[in-house]
């Protein structure tokens, strides 16, 4: 499965209800598995964002999807990444001419 962060800001209702962020959190841990996707981490961070979250998911459009729906909830602005792990990056650079 790949990896991606899905970096978060809270929205003006997402602060607001700052309190529920952690149930939050679950909820989207169990979207995700229903999905097929596996969340490995949650972070609630200081500086450009409030959060990142780190999962796996078996495809792109998987990927895409689950941060779409977690943003049309309406509590966080999402930004997805793709992240490689020196495998998968050492078979990119293999590929280079």
């Amino acid at each position: 499965m790949a990896t991606h962060l899905l970096l978060l800001n809270f929205t003006d209702q997402g602060i607001h209800e700052v309190k529920e962020t952690i149930k939050r959190a679950e909820a989207f841990r169990s979207t995700a598995a229903k999905a097929g996707a596996k969340v490995k981490e949650v972070y609630w961070t200081l500086g450009q964002y409030d959060g990142v979250l780190i999962f796996e998911a078996p495809d792109e459009a998987t990927a895409t999807a689950l941060g779409l729906s977690l943003g049309s909830l309406g509590n966080v602005r999402t930004q997805t990444l793709r992240a490689f792990t020196a495998e998968e990056i050492g078979q990119i650079l293999a590929k280079m001419p």
